[in-house]
């Protein structure tokens, strides 16, 4: 069964975001945690959040095991664009981008691959 966690309006570019989640889709639970525990990065503390709530949402409803947990998605899309505007010499003024992203892991159980059937 899947396990789903979301981090909306994440104040951070979900570019920077991205690289540490490419890194941690299909490892255990435990293990993207373990991974993620050591990169000095805010992108890494953001996802390992979410990630230990997905873990939780999991644990609350009735997962067989931590251990067995899987990270089958982990997907960092952008977000909102606040636009701001800084002024500059001359009366011009030059654009601000703030970006935001948002985070979405999903966990699930190990389950033993579907038996194939000879084909006939």
């Amino acid at each position: 069964m899947d396990y789903q966690a979301k981090h909306k309006h994440a104040d951070m570019n979900a570019r920077k975001i991205r690289q540490f989640a490419d890194l941690i889709r299909g490892l255990q639970a435990d293990e993207a945690l373990e991974l993620l525990r050591f990169y000095p990065n805010k992108g890494a503390r953001l996802l390992e959040q979410v990630l230990k709530s997905a873990i939780g949402n999991a644990e609350d409803r009735g997962a067989r095991d931590r251990e067995e947990l899987v990270v089958v998605e982990s997907r960092v899309d952008g977000g909102p664009i606040m636009k701001r505007f800084m002024p500059r010499a001359r009366g011009s003024a030059y654009p601000i981008k703030r970006r935001y992203a948002h985070i979405v892991v999903t966990v699930s159980d190990l389950e033993p691959p579907p038996a194939e059937t000879a084909a006939k």
